[in-house]
């Protein structure tokens, strides 16, 4: 592949493959490893091959402005152009009642319940959703809630927090769920949480969105940026702050029609024929 004539030549992952001909394009979709909890060798190790990648790339493109600054920050001056992450809207306005009574039925899910998404590892701060549910139901709001996402190897950290919070007959966790049946779980839910601590973008929101659900997240730059400052945030290392975001929008109608009014809105901005106008316009101009 590398022999061909290429004018534009884009690489999703790290180290960069640089073309012999035309333009490299660099897609960066993060830089959690200089961010996160990794060993100092490995820290090192893409410190290292980041910079030589962002050195050798022609243009990067990433998926926030929060994650431009990030970037910039480690490597001022790099060529940068932002294009978002998007979603087809029509994949969850086509599901039926039906379809949502057979996946309730499925995975034994509650009439109402809080709703997270994401792979089960660290920096989708889990440990303290659970502990915000155990705080709600000390103070007598009862949450059930459903965990929905792949083991990056952190579940069984997760049920063990669970059964010591005493959650395991209201905490669920799902994995290996296809597209279909996620986006029906999405439209059952009562309250989307992201509590994640860090992201480059964020997809379930715009999954929630698409979804009609109220939701809450962490009180990171990129999720204000998604959501314009239009959401209901909390700090995410804050247990309490969680515990009285999630019962705020559950006991308070008017919000929760706020939010699912605007994440109507807001999440046309993420069509994909609207995203694919931007990048054929910067292939355009690389070109």
């Amino acid at each position: 592949m590398l022999g061909e004539q290429h004018n534009i030549f884009e690489v999703f992952n790290l180290p960069l493959i640089k073309a012999p001909t035309g333009r490299t394009l660099l897609t960066i979709h993060d830089i959690r490893r200089l961010r996160l909890r990794y060993g100092i060798l490995e820290r090192e190790l893409f410190r290292i091959v980041l910079r030589k990648s962002l050195q050798a790339a022609d243009h990067v493109v990433t998926v926030s402005d929060a994650m431009r600054e990030e970037i910039l920050e480690f490597y001022p001056g790099a060529p940068i152009s932002v294009i978002y992450n998007g979603l087809d809207i029509n994949d969850f306005t086509s599901i039926s009642e039906t379809d949502l009574v057979v996946v309730r039925q499925k995975f034994g899910l509650p009439q109402e319940f809080v709703l997270a998404v994401g792979h089960l590892e660290s920096r989708k701060n889990y440990l303290r959703l659970l502990e915000a549910i155990a705080y709600l139901r000390d103070r007598g709001c009862s949450c059930p809630m459903v965990i929905v996402g792949n083991d990056s190897g952190y579940r069984k950290v997760i049920e063990q927090k669970t059964a010591s919070l005493n959650l395991s007959d209201c905490v669920r966790i799902l994995t290996g769920l296809g597209d279909h049946e996620l986006r029906c779980v999405y439209k059952l839910c009562s309250l989307f949480v992201f509590a994640s601590t860090y992201e480059g973008f964020g997809i379930p929101i715009l999954e929630a969105m698409a979804a009609g659900c109220p939701m809450i997240l962490s009180d990171i730059p990129v999720f204000r940026e998604i959501t314009e400052n239009r959401g209901i945030y909390f700090a995410p290392n804050d247990v309490e702050a969680m515990a009285f975001a999630i019962e705020q929008v559950l006991s308070t109608g008017s919000e929760r029609a706020r939010l699912v009014q605007y994440g109507n809105e807001r999440v046309q901005s993420f069509g994909f024929g609207n995203l694919a106008e931007k990048v054929e316009r910067l292939y355009h101009s690389l070109s």
